[in-house]
């Protein structure tokens, strides 16, 4: 626990004006920032979530082009809702959105709500989000605490807790809300979120540029680098599959739609096989032992016994590795070229040629997986 540090109420009003005056100076020029309007800001926070700035911009400009007011964002097709949030990934937080509109839609005239209380309520809409739609839409004096808020804050006030424990939210809070703007509190927030991202940043911050300087402890006794604290997370828990990528005799490629609950639901992949570690290893040995890359067709693990598929042709299109939250998948993606395109299709599969891949939502794993076709179809 840290040793609690006050400030007077004068040092407080001047660290306000030294980093307004520099936000006001220096603030990024960002889409959402051309108004305040609640929906805008909105939009802009959640899809800022584990995303980078430069990422956010062309999907958020799309997204206010296709669901300009939270009406068309409650009434929006799921298909054409996930397409628009199609690689920025955490699909649930466009999901929740969406359960968000039609919520306003219902209880709120199709408005955002105006009080913190009402705002919270909403679903996918947490402190911080929360904070910020009500700091900068409606002047409320709440703190929008992210990351960089609590890097600052923990440089600031050279605070020792633990970043990564829910807990230590509240000890934040409580420093933010004591010296932060009660007459302009969005652009408070905002000035926070821009300092640690462009210089108190996590590596090599710019201290000496810093226009807060002179009231940072870790600077006066330069331990910005041991700031913050935060303990090292879980290894992500490896998952192994092989994916299919079965081609016809016309060219049209098998994609399969995932289950409407659980990871990726409702998106499209190329059908996809969980297989063991020790399976999966032997897959990739069999691949790198055989000259060309080519697979006897007798090498299957059997995942398609059950379909009667009857393959021509197998060769290794390469490995994709993709990083959730918890879990690491490990997939082995191997091309099949079919003898007989008449098969009976299974459930939510479907034929689909290369040009139209564009028309289903594909989560990230998926885009890298046509990533590795396309070069194989250029080599």
């Amino acid at each position: 626990m840290s040793e609690e540090v006050t400030w007077t109420q004068e040092k407080i009003e001047s660290f306000q004006d030294d980093l307004l005056a520099w936000y006001h100076h220096e603030k990024r020029d960002l889409p959402w920032r051309e108004s305040t309007d609640p929906y805008r800001v909105w939009v802009s926070e959640i899809m800022l979530q584990q995303t980078q700035v430069v990422t956010v911009i062309p999907y958020f400009n799309r997204f206010m082009e296709w669901f300009p007011t939270i009406e068309d964002l409650a009434n929006a097709e799921e298909d054409k809702l996930l397409k628009a949030w199609e690689g920025l990934g955490y699909y649930s937080r466009v999901r929740n959105m969406q359960h968000a509109a039609k919520e306003m839609v219902e209880t709120f005239d199709g408005k955002m709500p105006q009080t913190i209380e009402d705002i919270l309520s909403l679903k996918g809409i947490g402190p911080y989000t929360g904070g910020a739609i009500g700091s900068i839409a409606f002047s409320l004096p709440e703190p929008a605490i992210d990351g960089n808020v609590m890097r600052v804050y923990s440089r600031l006030f050279c605070l020792s807790d633990d970043i990564a424990l829910p807990k230590t939210r509240k000890v934040f809070d409580k420093y933010v809300r004591e010296t932060m703007s009660q007459t302009e509190p969005g652009d408070f927030n905002q000035a926070l979120m821009d300092l640690g991202a462009t210089i108190c940043t996590p590596t090599k911050p710019s201290c000496e540029t810093c226009p807060i300087k002179h009231y940072c402890e870790a600077k006066k006794t330069d331990t910005a680098s041991s700031y913050p604290v935060k303990k090292k997370k879980e290894k992500a828990k490896p998952l192994y599959y092989v994916a299919d990528v079965i081609r016809n005799k016309t060219g049209a490629f098998l994609l399969e739609k995932r289950p409407e609950d659980g990871l990726l639901s409702n998106m499209w992949t190329f059908p996809m096989r969980d297989v063991t570690k020790e399976d999966y290893d032997r897959l990739v040995a069999s691949y790198d032992s055989v000259e060309k890359k080519e697979l006897q067709v007798a090498e299957q693990l059997s995942l398609y016994e059950e379909e009667k598929i009857d393959i021509k042709e197998k060769q290794l299109l390469g490995i994709v590795t993709h990083i959730f939250s918890h879990r690491k998948w490990h997939v082995l993606v191997v091309e099949d070229l079919l003898r007989d395109t008449d098969r009976e299709m299974l459930e939510k599969q479907k034929w689909v040629y290369q040009e139209e891949f564009d028309q289903y939502v594909f989560p990230k794993p998926q885009q890298k997986m046509v990533d590795l076709l396309k070069k194989s179809m250029n080599n």
